[in-house]
């Protein structure tokens, strides 16, 4: 019986010990590639080990559970419970992203002009070191964002010039972006992701048409061949924002 209670004992901890393993690596692969650590196909590989250690961490909090649970061991039994919990928690992150990759398409370029996107001016040489070209993929990423997106289009405001650009300007240091240029109806920035310190490059043109100003913005991210829907819901976000932004200025 104590045997029995010992070897409970046991596996609860090994359970315990897996499941911050795990979290180790699930976490310390995105501060990692920010560091500098590690390259990017390294740190990926990294949050997968991460991913397959809370799993296995899980089925064994599982395991334990049934088992000690039979047994009456209540410690153990809970200790398992908790174990399968926490795992449950930590991959539901990392399954909610590989989920929103497969509903949306491999592209990580997204804008509301596909015709005549907004150009990157004072962002050119930092795109030209990054993986991800600095001009508009073409027509086949456009294709893909009609279908995927067709709500992303331009935003119309009815004030003066003079305001938006302000307003757009106060909703990048809002939205914590690092602010790159204002130059004339062009205002371009970098935006930073939180767990692998991503950056992906934005741009918003300006132009007057009659009594409005039509807001035009490029979310394009530096790295991946697919954003996993990121840029699309930037730009909503940052349209939504402006739009209640200048209502209230004016």
């Amino acid at each position: 019986m104590k045997h029995g209670a010992g070897l409970a004992r046991a596996a609860a901890v090994i359970a315990v010990l897996v499941l911050v393993a795990g979290a180790l690596l699930m976490a310390g692969s995105g501060m990692a590639y920010r560091a500098g650590l590690l390259p990017l196909g390294t740190a990926f590989d990294t949050l997968r080990y991460g991913v397959f250690t809370a799993m296995g961490a899980g089925v064994l909090g599982i395991v334990i559970l049934l088992v000690a649970g039979w047994g009456r061991r209540i410690g153990s039994a809970l200790t398992g419970a908790l174990v399968a919990v926490g795992a449950a928690a930590m991959l539901a992150v990392p399954y909610g992203h590989w989920q929103q990759a497969q509903r949306v398409p491999p592209i990580h370029d997204i804008t509301t002009d596909m015709r005549d996107p907004p150009a990157f001016v004072a962002l050119v040489e930092a795109r030209e070191r990054a993986p991800n070209a600095v001009d508009y993929p073409g027509e086949d990423t456009a294709r893909q964002q009609r279908e995927a997106y067709p709500d992303i289009g331009p935003l119309r405001l009815r004030a003066p010039l003079s305001t938006v650009r302000e307003a757009v300007v106060e909703e990048v240091h809002a939205q914590g972006w690092e602010l790159a240029a204002v130059s004339g109806e062009r205002i371009e920035a970098t935006a930073t992701t939180r767990w692998f310190g991503f950056r992906d490059d934005v741009v918003i043109r300006l132009r007057e048409e009659n009594d409005s100003v039509r807001v035009d913005m490029r979310s394009a991210s530096r790295v991946g061949r697919s954003d996993v829907g990121a840029n699309a819901a930037r730009i909503r976000a940052y349209l939504d924002a402006l739009e209640r932004r200048v209502a209230v200025t004016d």
